[in-house]
């Protein structure tokens, strides 16, 4: 457990003081969340990688091992969004229009087929881009005003686990009986796994919905603690991109950490943690903030977490946070679901 330096053996240990980069990134409010989750939970939240050069991370690593090629023509999202536009559609009809609004919005490339089907139908009133990184938001409104330059675009920086949707990005649905606008709220990217207060995310999603609004998000489905230790897609080329990035950002030595992959079953997650090879204190000195946390040598930080469900559990935390599963599809080899809620009516 992280503890302040005064309580270990300092006969032999590092200092690592974070790059002046570091400290643009992030607010003070960030920075003293990181430090909490540092010393709490031997964590640097997944969220905060999607930041400055993290954005690019994340952007390349989408359009090279995700985005459909001719030598890859399937992709999960998108698959699952063809196959329920039917089902989405259909029970949004009581709205003239649709908002769309994408939470984790990253590329904007998983909803392109799926919002150009609905601009076809002349449903689509306005995009909306949510996400804790400003860089990807620059990313999803190039992309995204090269695909519909005639669509409304909007994006505003929000971190999910700590906010609900703001309401000035939602339409207001008293207009009418039913109203003439819902909101379909998009968490894709199996990004519901990666947090780590899942029930609160969706809290705040519910919060966030109006009676005539759908919340549309996927995840991966199945037995966390039946992991194979094959590091494949996030677990593997994102996770170690995001261990270089912190390393550099936070000015730890190459020599002096390695990278793990594990099953956690505290969490019941699959992590990919940094683990010390030395003794070792990470100084934050940055505008009043004045504050050392330490790790001794085999101590381990997570810096990248993801969470399957298995279908009951999911239920649960959905009805918990006061939410009701409308309809729900698994892909082909029943990996992954994409579920579609609504604001529970009791």
């Amino acid at each position: 457990m992280a503890t302040n330096s005064s309580n270990i053996s300092t006969a032999i240990r590092f200092t690592a003081k974070p790059i002046s980069e570091f400290y643009t990134l992030f607010s003070e409010a960030e920075i003293l969340e990181i430090i909490d989750a540092l010393e709490v939970r031997q964590e640097i939240p997944l969220k905060y990688a999607y930041k400055g050069r993290g954005a690019k991370i994340w952007d390349d690593f989408y359009l090279k091992y995700i985005i459909p090629k001719w030598y890859r023509t399937s992709n999960v999202e998108i698959d699952l969004l063809k196959e329920n536009f039917a089902y989405i559609n259909s029970n949004a009809l009581s709205a003239e229009r649709i908002n769309i609004i994408d939470v984790g919005s990253g590329n904007s490339y998983p909803v392109k087929d799926f919002i150009s089907r609905l601009n076809k139908l002349n449903r689509i009133n306005k995009y909306v881009a949510l996400d804790v990184s400003d860089e990807l938001l620059k990313v999803s409104r190039k992309n995204f005003q090269k695909w519909f330059p005639l669509i409304e675009f909007v994006s505003q920086a929000i971190d999910i686990e700590n906010n609900c949707i703001s309401p000035d990005l939602l339409n207001n649905q008293t207009e009418g009986e039913n109203g003439t606008t819902a909101n379909i709220i998009l968490h894709l990217g199996v990004t519901i796994g990666n947090h780590q207060n899942r029930i609160q995310v969706f809290k705040n999603l519910k919060d966030s919905m109006g009676k005539n609004d759908f919340l549309v998000f996927t995840n991966e489905i199945g037995a966390n603690s039946t992991w194979d230790e094959k590091a494949r897609g996030g677990c593997d080329y994102h996770a170690r991109e995001i261990y270089e990035w912190i390393k550099k950002n936070m000015g730890i030595r190459y020599e002096d950490c390695e990278l793990i992959r594990r099953y956690d079953l505290a969490i019941d997650s699959v992590v990919v943690n940094m683990k010390f090879r030395q003794n070792y204190t990470i100084n934050f000195n940055y505008q009043g903030i004045d504050k050392n946390v330490s790790f001794s040598e085999g101590e381990e930080i997570t810096i990248w977490r993801h969470h399957k469900h298995e279908i009951p559990e999911l239920m649960q935390e959905i009805e918990q946070a006061g939410l009701q599963l409308s309809h729900y599809t698994t892909n082909k080899y029943s990996s992954h679901i994409m579920a579609i809620c609504q604001v529970a009516s009791n």
